[in-house]
């Protein structure tokens, strides 16, 4: 009698099961997935939701020192069942971890899955309709591998309806993948190599909230964040633009364009975005001809960060804005006019940090009015 038919019946004797109740073939597959279970130590994850912490805490660990193994061919799996490379914890069957295990392909993806990680391989390419079972994906975790834009499937995010969050920042993608769900809520594209984003490479995205692009090589972004209604932040640190997006969405808090090469900002830019938050245009080449004097006149702003551009004078801003970073230009005199349009006892700016260092500023150039226009600032940084 084969082993394996000697521990079914062993197992079988141990839980009362009768001969009778004996069907080899189920039992045996039966079999593979209890081996296959028994190796896997007790799991602690659950799933991801809005008021908890994430499933999964990402991590970039460094790649190993010894060599991979050959890549083996991907094996089709029964819809149910979870692939050998891969983990699916029995008390949480929505989500398959296969990171951090030297892969180099993608592994079949089970049709019941809603979370799966794939990040910190080695994989090069998705093949066409590599996640057409899996159409009830919503999160799906693709970062910190070697995926290229010329070894992706032209339509292999098209059936997921329902992806909310994609991850494929550290990849080597030139391009941003084409279509994208109208689902997507979230989009991690940061460093790749990206140049360019077309204008209508973001159309449809009416639900994403947050957009990462930053170390990227991007030049151009045109018009392309117009129509993202819902879009909350952007990211568009550490790229190549020589002019800031086209028409920001009204619904954006965070905009991110530090280390660029951006030097002028259109009149009353802002303004069409009433709930902008946080502006962070610090390691840029801003002049003050480049600028109007309404470009920061925006009461939403609370927190602006223009250092290391190359302003020789402070330019105007709110009263309502309470942070300003202005360290590391060339600013030469102390403009009180550049805070408080009126200096009085009723109007005064609600400033609270303002830094100038690294500029050429005198201490002694400060205007005696500074005081009752800047009541509320507990740091000035000179």
């Amino acid at each position: 009698m084969p082993w394996a038919t000697t521990l079914i019946l062993l197992l079988a004797g141990l839980c009362g099961s009768s001969l009778g109740q004996y069907n080899e073939e189920e039992d045996l597959a039966w079999l593979q997935y209890y081996l296959r279970q028994s190796r896997v130590s007790s799991y602690n994850y659950v799933p991801y939701y809005e008021e908890e912490s994430p499933a999964y805490a990402y991590s970039y660990p460094s790649a190993t020192d010894s060599e991979p193994e050959p890549e083996p061919e991907p094996q089709q799996a029964a819809p149910w069942r979870c692939p050998q490379e891969c983990d699916c914890p029995p008390n949480f069957s929505s989500a398959m971890y296969c990171d951090t295990r030297n892969l180099r392909y993608l592994p079949f993806v089970p049709s019941r899955m809603k979370y799966v990680y794939f990040q910190n391989n080695l994989i090069t390419s998705i093949q066409e309709g590599a996640f057409d079972n899996a159409t009830e994906l919503e999160w799906l975790a693709l970062h910190n591998n070697q995926i290229g834009s010329e070894r992706m499937g032209k339509r292999v995010f098209g059936k997921l309806q329902r992806l909310e969050r994609l991850y494929m920042n550290n990849n080597n993608l030139t391009r941003l993948p084409s279509p994208l769900p109208r689902s997507l809520r979230e989009l991690h594209l940061s460093y790749n190599h990206i140049s360019k984003v077309p204008p209508n490479a973001l159309e449809g995205l009416e639900n994403l909230t947050a957009l990462y692009l930053s170390h990227n090589f991007i030049f151009e972004m045109g018009a392309s964040l117009k129509g993202l209604s819902s879009l909350i932040l952007a990211d568009l640190s550490y790229n190549n633009l020589r002019r800031v997006p086209d028409g920001l969405p009204a619904s954006l808090e965070q905009l991110y364009l530090e280390y660029n090469y951006i030097n002028a900002i259109p009149d009353h830019y802002f303004q069409v975005s009433p709930r902008l938050l946080y502006v962070r245009m610090s390691h840029n080449s801003l002049t003050n001809q480049g600028l109007s004097s309404n470009t920061f006149n925006s009461s939403s702003i609370l927190e602006l960060d223009l250092s290391y551009n190359r302003l020789q004078k402070i330019p105007r801003v709110n009263t309502n804005l309470e942070n300003l970073y202005l360290q590391g230009n060339q600013i030469n005199e102390f403009s009180i006019s550049s805070f408080c349009s009126v200096v009085d006892v009723m109007n005064y700016s609600r400033l609270q940090v303002l830094r100038l260092d690294g500029n050429d500023i005198k201490r002694n150039a400060v205007p005696p009015d500074a005081p009752l226009c800047l009541r509320r600032a507990t740091v000035i940084e000179i």
